[in-house]
């Protein structure tokens, strides 16, 4: 985990961001218990917040932003941290998934990390010109394994018919990839819907995105897919809009039964 001494807020806008509050903080001879007073929170939130192991929150910055006259400056920042690439995104990623009580993911191209098989990972690594396949995979088995926990988290996911129909590394390898997908609708812990090409135009089309739920901290974070890398969302009020995306998605699939029909009728008409 990152401490105050450790950031790089040369490669990181939430380590600038971070580095910015202790600064701004000691040059008004403030200490962290003060900020957290003006912030009422406690002071282990205010030191987390300055060694960006959590990120502080919009309402925050503004209540800075307004107490230091900073004229916008925290919250510009925030801004633009939140809608940069964040290099550590992978490792990030990984960890709010392991701490998560439930996932729910939603994919439009591609069947979701935690349900590949390796022999589908393995090709979609390829066709994306991963240089490491065998590194790449070797991370997502290990993701993998929270799926096997005692306390592993409940995992919901939609897709859109064109992941169940796209046959990633040949009939054969897609096969077993759909029988994984059956196994999973099965399992206690697993829900699984599709999205038919009936469906028409609807909102997911715009891309994929898991939102990752922590009873522990009672707390959530959005999970982007982009090109060359993700991006994790914090801020409360986007969380929001993605858990009325994830209904207006959702409203578009199949029921749990059908969407299994519809995966094995996929998976019967498969000719190796």
């Amino acid at each position: 985990m990152p401490t105050a001494e450790t950031l790089d807020p040369d490669h990181s806008r939430w380590h600038w961001l971070a580095v910015d509050l202790r600064v701004w903080r000691l040059e008004r001879n403030l200490s962290q218990a003060d900020v957290a007073r003006i912030l009422k929170i406690d002071t282990s939130t205010v030191s987390n917040y300055e060694s960006a192991r959590a990120k502080i929150p919009k309402h925050h910055t503004e209540t800075l932003d307004e107490r230091w006259r900073t004229r916008g400056h925290f919250t510009r920042l925030r801004r633009l941290a939140e809608n940069s690439h964040n290099p550590d995104w992978g490792r990030q990623h990984a960890e709010y998934e392991d701490s998560s009580s439930l996932i729910r993911t939603f994919e439009s191209s591609t069947v979701p990390g935690l349900l590949q098989t390796e022999e589908y990972a393995r090709s979609c690594f390829t066709a994306a010109g991963v240089e490491d396949v065998d590194h790449a995979w070797a991370r997502r088995a290990a993701r993998q394994q929270l799926l096997s926990r005692a306390d592993s988290p409940k995992v919901s996911a939609i897709l859109d018919q064109a992941v169940i129909s796209r046959t990633a590394g040949g009939a054969r390898i897609m096969k077993v990839q759909l029988a994984r997908l059956v196994e999973f609708s099965l399992s206690p812990m697993g829900l699984l819907r599709v999205v038919p090409w009936s469906a028409g135009a609807y909102i997911g089309q715009d891309g994929s995105f898991k939102i990752m739920h922590r009873a522990r901290s009672n707390d959530a974070v959005v999970y982007i897919e982009a090109q060359e890398g993700g991006r994790l969302i914090n801020d409360p009020t986007k969380i929001r809009e993605f858990d009325v995306r994830w209904e207006r998605v959702s409203s578009c699939a199949l029921s749990l039964s059908t969407s299994r029909q519809l995966i094995i009728d996929t998976m019967e008409s498969l000719n190796e």
